[in-house]
């Protein structure tokens, strides 16, 4: 990317987070430019859960896809309002062997076992991880959102789009109009770090995302890792 977009003088890093990673992507981004350091920083989440998807295996095959997004984070101008008002990111490790891909890193490499056992592809108990994202979603919300002295109904939530059903339980508990929820995951699946910004093109493109809007972003992923991002839209 560095390359093809011309950035000769830029740096950049990886950063895994599994699904949460654009929203850790973007609260990394916010504290460099409000460091004064950067002028600009670009986040991209993207994967290609293709290459790691068992498609016998039907409880993960149909729910993945894969995708890319990008955002430029910028200093706001002096006098001018709006920007990154705060965040909230968590990890509970405990919760690893419920969404992982088992073999292929240092702690057990590729061998002929492993491969003949389908460990090179993601494995997930669908039922534990529900369960979590529903209730972790509506923490990391609710959490911002009081943290802030912000009201729900004042938001347009702009969720991680891994299930149609975890994203309407949380605007459920918060309390949130449909209408206020960004949701595309009929059109994409779930592409992990991508979904996010995904959400936010469809958002802008369509209109319900405006100058001055307060836009909460949350994620819930494999690990666990779990965060939260409130913004007010400056463009």
């Amino acid at each position: 990317m560095q390359n093809n977009i011309g950035a000769r003088k830029a740096w950049g890093f990886d950063l895994v987070a599994a699904c949460s990673g654009f929203v850790y992507g973007l609260t990394t981004a916010a504290h460099l430019a409000m460091a004064g350091t950067h002028k600009r920083v670009m986040v991209i989440g993207s994967d290609t859960m293709s290459r790691i998807i068992d498609y016998t295996d039907r409880a993960t095959c149909v729910l993945f896809g894969d995708g890319a997004g990008a955002v430029l984070v910028e200093p706001t101008e002096d006098g001018e309002e709006g920007g990154f008002i705060g965040h909230l990111n968590e990890i509970d490790g405990s919760g690893g062997d419920h969404l992982k891909m088992p073999a292929g890193g240092s702690r057990k490499p590729s061998s002929h076992a492993t491969i003949d056992a389908r460990e090179h592809y993601v494995h997930q108990e669908g039922q534990q991880v529900f369960k979590y994202a529903v209730r972790k979603m509506e923490e990391m919300c609710t959490g911002i959102l009081t943290q802030h002295g912000v009201s729900a109904s004042d938001v347009l939530l702009i969720p991680h789009q891994a299930n149609l059903r975890i994203i309407r339980a949380t605007a459920e508990k918060l309390g949130i109009d449909t209408s206020r929820v960004v949701i595309n995951i009929k059109n994409y699946g779930n592409t992990t770090a991508a979904t996010i910004p995904l959400a936010l093109a469809d958002a802008l493109a369509d209109g319900r995302l405006k100058r001055g809007n307060l836009v909460l972003f949350a994620a819930v992923g494999a690990g666990f890792t779990s965060g939260s991002n409130l913004w007010r839209w400056t463009m």
